[in-house]
């Protein structure tokens, strides 16, 4: 787990000042401190650091990726910005959201900054000699996962209060939501790196996969971990009636007054901690919670198995240790 941070922060020292000097020129003072804020707050920077590693594994230079890296962290960093608003979330890495430090306006053109700055990055990779096919090729998987991000966080919000949502259903959404921008990351350091089609694909299948264990082991997280740990209270997406993985495989597995009872608990806007509680025993009592967590293990299996054929390097090494850092993390 040491080792992983550690690239992590390795990778990402490049990653934040490529996004410092191209947000630079961005003004006012005020819009330039809102888009920059929640990168300077820290974060894992999983995404630009796959994007860097996935072409040094095709044998690419990762300078030649830098650029869509750091395209790739603008992109997330915007969903985040705007999740909050339309969440009304408070706190985001521990910090006050970017629409609670200035205001709802500056921080929806915070994250429009962003999204516009990230494609306007990929694009001037040219000037620095990038091949035009590949950033065409970049440009394309990026936008692609602008368009499923959108998608996803519309079904997320259409199954708040939708109780009869199928697991198909939820795995389409998490794959869109949370799958398709790691899968994007993965793909278009492919690219940069003068991927072939074949290897292109697999890091693209290698992303789709531990994004959606990334997202599944957030579930997860929420009903195992300690306060302390995951940095809010144990259960608060039961509090909020939200649906996971858990609640649908348990709503699916339980029926009578077990089935009632889930429900009252999750439609209950003033849910106690003995109430999340008592949805984490009925989580249990129908195995969803170890199903949640053996899912997200099989994925990411499955990414490990999809670059396979890699020839052995330190990036796919590390490609396999991200995978397995996807559901050892314990925030």
């Amino acid at each position: 787990m040491s080792d992983v941070t550690d690239v992590l922060k390795e990778y990402s020292a490049d990653v934040i000042k490529t996004i410092e000097e191209n947000l630079a020129p961005v003004q006012p003072q005020n819009l330039q401190d809102a888009c920059i804020y929640l990168t300077k707050a820290g974060g894992k920077m999983l995404r630009p650091a796959l994007t860097l590693i996935s072409c040094e594994a095709v044998g690419g230079n990762k300078e030649d990726a830098l650029k869509t890296a750091a395209a790739i962290e603008l992109i997330h960093t915007f969903s985040l910005i705007h999740d909050d608003i339309m969440d009304d979330d408070d706190m985001r890495r521990g910090m006050p959201s970017v629409h609670k430090v200035w205001d709802e306006p500056l921080a929806i053109l915070a994250g429009d900054t962003l999204f516009s700055k990230a494609f306007e990055m990929i694009i001037s990779s040219k000037e620095e000699n990038a091949h035009p096919e590949h950033v065409a090729n970049a440009l394309a998987t990026v936008a692609d996962a602008c368009v499923k991000i959108c998608e996803g966080q519309a079904s997320d919000m259409s199954f708040e209060g939708d109780f009869d949502v199928k697991e198909a259903e939820y795995s389409e959404m998490i794959y869109k939501k949370t799958g398709a921008l790691i899968a994007a990351a993965t793909k278009a350091g492919a690219i940069m790196g003068g991927a072939d089609e074949k290897e292109v694909t697999a890091l693209y299948e290698y992303g789709r996969m531990i994004g959606i264990a990334f997202q599944i082991q957030d579930d997860y997280l929420d009903v195992i971990s300690d306060e302390k740990d995951l940095g809010k209270p144990v259960g608060s997406d039961i509090a909020k009636g939200k649906m996971t993985l858990m609640v649908v495989k348990a709503l699916a597995e339980s029926d009578g007054e077990d089935h009632e009872r889930l429900l009252e608990i999750l439609k209950d806007n003033d849910c106690s901690q003995d109430m999340v509680n008592e949805a984490i025993d009925l989580f249990n009592k129908y195995g969803s919670i170890d199903y949640a967590y053996n899912l997200a293990l099989e994925n990411v299996n499955g990414a490990k198995e999809a670059i396979a054929f890699l020839p052995d390097s330190d990036a796919k090494s590390m490609l396999i240790a991200l995978a397995d850092f996807v559901i050892a993390r314990s925030s």
